[in-house]
């Protein structure tokens, strides 16, 4: 019986659930949103809540430090990257001061082909994540240029070489007429 057996075992062993949910905290932490399957991500949602939390007692006024100290500590348990340590402390941990509770929030997106298995999105409430934000930027930077025409697969096939009308390849011997062809032995068990 699996009475108060709480968590999923996702088929690890404990040490490697720990360290895939460390992985994907420091990561949905670092770029506000991540995609993965259904079962890891109502795994990893009550993971990044509590390092959230934790991280928000450094916010407490009254205190001369202390609790700042050990709130940092703590999260370092859990997140080895410090880049990432300072980003929940300074931008994430404000963000939700006023927030009690329910940091993250869980989106499915279906099926993943290969395999079936149900996905979901993983991110942060308030992210300010714009999926063209890279496109506006370039397009802000090069803004007299017209949109680039993405290339033919033709067009790249002959410029790796590959197609009829690259004259720069270069030409390969014939052998003289009536000379001998020399192949290589064909492997046994092989067909025709």
């Amino acid at each position: 019986m699996r009475h108060r057996v709480a968590h999923r075992k996702l088929g690890r062993v404990t040490e490697h659930r720990i360290a895939m949910l460390r992985s994907q905290a420091s990561t949905l932490l670092k770029n506000e949103r991540i995609e993965t399957t259904v079962a890891r991500a109502k795994e990893l949602r009550p993971f990044v809540e509590r390092i959230i939390s934790v991280a928000k007692r450094s916010l407490v006024k009254g205190t001369d430090g202390i609790q700042s100290v050990n709130a940092r500590r703590t999260v370092a348990t859990d997140i080895f990257d410090r880049d990432v340590v300072s980003k929940l402390f300074s931008d994430i941990a404000p963000r939700f001061s006023a927030r009690s509770g329910g940091y993250t929030r869980m989106l499915r997106l279906g099926r993943r082909r290969g395999d079936d298995a149900e996905v979901a999105q993983v991110e942060l409430i308030g992210s300010e994540f714009d999926p063209a934000a890279e496109a506006k930027k370039k397009e802000a930077e090069g803004g007299d240029e017209g949109p680039t025409r993405k290339r033919t697969i033709g067009e790249r096939v002959r410029a790796l070489g590959g197609g009829k009308k690259g004259g720069d390849r270069p030409k390969v011997q014939k052998a003289a007429k009536g000379a001998r062809k020399v192949s290589t032995p064909r492997k046994a068990g092989g067909g025709s």
